[in-house]
């Protein structure tokens, strides 16, 4: 496999959560146990169009927001695989 294939080919781990916060202005989760798994992602524009649709089918509730944590971020946080 080529450099460049690995390249396109390289997975970046992003998990969209969301819930209801306690208050607008932190995003602290009124109830961990509520907190919505919505998945894991190998790109952010996948990770991404997740997390609109998921938010958009919460906007009636203005306390629901939902997340996107860049795991691959935290599981190599120097870059070396990304």
């Amino acid at each position: 496999m080529s450099q460049h294939t690995e390249v396109e080919a390289q997975q970046l781990l992003h998990i969209v959560i969301g819930g209801e916060l306690r208050h607008l202005d932190a995003p602290v989760f009124r109830d961990l146990s509520k907190v919505e798994f919505v998945g894991a992602f190998g790109s952010y524009a996948e990770a991404r169009q997740a997390w609109k649709a998921r938010a958009q089918a919460t906007v009636d509730n203005a306390h629901m927001r939902f997340f996107i944590l860049h795991a691959h971020r935290m599981i190599d946080p120097r870059g070396d695989s990304h």
